[in-house]
């Protein structure tokens, strides 16, 4: 045997004597590498089929698996200390017998790393059946922290060398850092990994440390809040981050700390929102301290105290002792009247007032905050193609790519039970000359209740209305330039059935503030909003703003994508315009005051975990009233017995639970369905 083969061969052999003194086995999952390359032979050896066991006289020997491994050796453990030499009989040592002493005195601390480790091992393999229970939010979630650990041969990712890692502190660090996203660093503990610590403590550290970062993961993906806590007309579907894969993604990253942030939203005007946050709360309190106070109302020629302050705050400059307020003062407030949707009058009002102060530096961190939690209920990719609504705003933009194509105002719901609601849909057609269904609320609530007074009423509003041969009624409007849907309907199929369209009131457009609607939005330009759609959905048809008034008749048409396009309705009462300004809009809904009432309050420990709202979509068809007779002797409807025969034969719909499928011309404003729809009578 050459001697550095037999040099090595003896080196770990009396390495593995070490584990077996220590009362157990070699871990096959330990890896020792000496300090030169004839160690890591020694592992190629081992791998290649050398097995190491005590002997039965107590020594240890090393076995060829194959006939060409090296030949056997052993190696005596009681009284000698070297090969060939006892106590009482010591002779000068070779050079072989001098590196294997060596070899043996340097492995004894890799050896205890080896033995720490593995204890750290069986630590955290004991504590799957038990500790995991405390940590982890749900059987499925610890199920798949065991998995990850087990296949991993329980191995720890954070700890290294008896403490805390890179890959530990770089996830620390980003934890410690979790408000910079809107988020609270109190929710996700950072342990202690202490010098010294024994197994138990580290492990406990090593799965503190886990839970944590699994916590962070789920909440800046899919929200510290459940959208079903702040209102139910909110549906998303939330990806949530699988555990395992978030694990597996730290375990692999070069920068743990960056791969944990990339669980946060990727969108831009998520990124602009968390910029606005950083400088926010960097702005000096005093910067923002000096504003104009409340008192009353100023026109021209007044004299107030306010006024130098006013000027400054307006950039207007001037004599600072000057007390008038002038036309040009009146001027400058009429622009920023006009620019913060409040009645430009050139008086400095009330409202006036708290659009020139802006919201309290806190008040407005507070609500970039409540915004960007919203972010997260949005998909991660919006669509190549997208539509996307703010309702407070009250606007609709046509994205293609990074760039807003087209935009037009919106009419949206009136807060309480007719707001808007917010959802991811998809568009998958749009219908000229719609037929508007009148919702089996509206027609119990309000229509039979007003046939009673005035039988007239139903065709003075240009509705119809028919018996089925099971007793319910349908009450209808059909197509035409009365139409309270007008000439389009944008459709994309959701549980709340709510749309855009046209409308007959175009007079509501030039208001500031328009929540008027009972739920859909209503489209300022539908037209040209159905020339940009029809572009992106079916480019290759020359679909125009002609083509499209074409169409107009007393029949529907519906033009059918082959593609849908995601629709996005959002409520952001933050966001950065293209300027880089950060925009403030009123919280019409109260969304804001809950979010922030859920994350401050006593509901912010749970406030991840879903809640149940009862159903608020009728699904009853409405019935005839007892003692109102619909159809005569000779078969006709109560509304032709009223009004005559109709000459207008709508498409066969069935009401309640035989309603028209989603996505058919008839579906929208079908009865049977949400209380979203606008009820106005006709709503327009």
């Amino acid at each position: 045997m050459h001697n550095w083969r037999f040099r090595n061969l003896l080196a770990g052999t009396a390495l593995s004597l070490v584990f077996v003194a220590a009362g157990g086995a070699i871990p096959v999952s330990a890896q020792v590498r000496g300090g030169d390359a004839g160690a890591e032979r020694t592992e190629a050896t081992q791998r290649d089929g050398m097995a190491t066991a005590p002997a039965e006289s107590g020594a240890a020997s090393v076995t060829p698996a194959t006939s060409d491994a090296p030949p056997q050796a052993t190696l005596a453990t009681d009284a000698q200390t070297s090969v060939g030499a006892t106590p009482e009989n010591k002779s000068t040592p070779a050079a072989g017998e001098t590196a294997i002493a060596t070899t043996t005195s340097d492995t004894k601390p890799v050896a205890d790393a080896v033995l720490a480790d593995q204890e750290l091992r069986d630590m955290l393999r004991g504590l799957a059946g038990g500790k995991f229970d405390r940590l982890f939010e749900g059987k499925k979630e610890r199920v798949a922290v065991d998995a990850f650990y087990a296949a991993r041969g329980y191995a720890p990712i954070w700890v290294e060398n008896g403490g805390a890692g890179a890959r530990a502190n770089a996830a620390s660090a980003r934890l410690k850092a979790a408000a910079e996203d809107g988020l609270d660093p109190a929710d996700y503990p950072r342990p202690e990994f202490r010098a010294g610590a024994n197994a138990p403590e580290l492990a406990q550290a090593e799965l503190q440390l886990t839970a944590s970062v699994l916590d962070y993961a789920r909440y800046a993906s899919t929200g510290r809040i459940h959208f079903s806590r702040i209102g139910a007309d909110i549906s998303f579907n939330l990806d949530r981050p699988e555990p395992e894969a978030v694990l597996a993604k730290l375990a692999n990253a070069t920068d743990a700390g960056a791969a944990l942030a990339s669980f946060n939203p990727p969108h831009a005007g998520y990124k602009a929102l968390r910029a606005k946050l950083a400088e926010t709360r960097a702005r000096k309190p005093e910067a923002a301290s000096e504003r104009i106070a409340s008192g009353p109302t100023l026109a021209i020629g007044m004299q107030d105290a306010r006024v130098p302050l006013l000027r400054a705050r307006l950039g207007l400059g001037g004599d600072p002792g000057e007390r008038t307020y002038d036309k040009v003062l009146a001027d400058a407030v009429m622009a920023l009247q006009k620019n913060n949707r409040i009645p430009a009058n050139g008086k400095l009002t009330a409202a006036t007032i708290a659009a020139i102060n802006g919201p309290h530096r806190d008040d407005e961190a507070d609500v970039i905050i409540a915004n960007m939690e919203r972010w997260r209920w949005l998909p991660r990719e919006l669509g190549k193609n997208y539509v996307m609504v703010n309702v407070p705003d009250y606007t609709l933009k046509v994205v293609r790519g990074d760039s807003t194509i087209w935009a037009t105002r919106i009419v949206v719901g009136k807060p309480g039970r007719l707001a808007t609601p917010m959802l991811t849909a998809s568009m998958q057609h749009i219908t000229i000359n719609p037929t508007w269904n009148v919702p089996p609320s509206i027609v119990q609530n309000e229509y039979l209740p007003a046939l009673a007074q005035d039988r007239t009423v139903l065709e003075r509003m240009g509705l119809k209305l028919e018996q089925n041969r099971d007793g319910t009624i349908r009450i209808y409007q059909p197509p035409g330039d009365r139409n309270a849907l007008g000439r389009i309907r944008f459709n994309f199929p959701n549980k709340f059935l709510v749309y855009q369209h046209d409308t007959p009131d175009k007079h509501l457009f030039a208001h500031d503030k328009r929540a008027y609607s009972h739920g859909c939005m209503r489209v300022n330009d539908p037209v040209k909003y159905a020339e940009v759609i029809l572009s992106i959905a079916l480019p290759n048809q020359g679909w125009t703003q002609e083509r499209v008034r074409k169409l107009y008749g007393n029949s529907e048409h519906d033009v059918r994508f082959p593609t849908a396009i995601p629709v996005h309705l959002t409520y952001q009462t933050a966001f950065v315009d293209d300027s880089g300004k950060l925009i403030i809009r009123d919280d019409i809904y109260g969304r804001d005051a809950r979010t922030l009432a859920v994350l401050k309050g006593p509901e912010h420990k749970n406030a991840h975990i879903a809640v149940a709202h009862p159903s608020t979509t009728p699904t009853a068809s409405v019935r005839a009233p007892v003692g109102l007779a619909f159809a005569g002797a000779d078969g006709s409807s109560f509304f032709e017995r009223l009004f005559g025969p109709s000459d207008y034969s709508p498409p066969a719909t069935r009401l309640g639970r035989g309603a028209p499928l989603p996505g058919s011309s008839n579906a929208a404003h079908a009865p049977g369905r949400s209380t979203w729809n606008d009820r106005l009578a006709p709503p327009r």
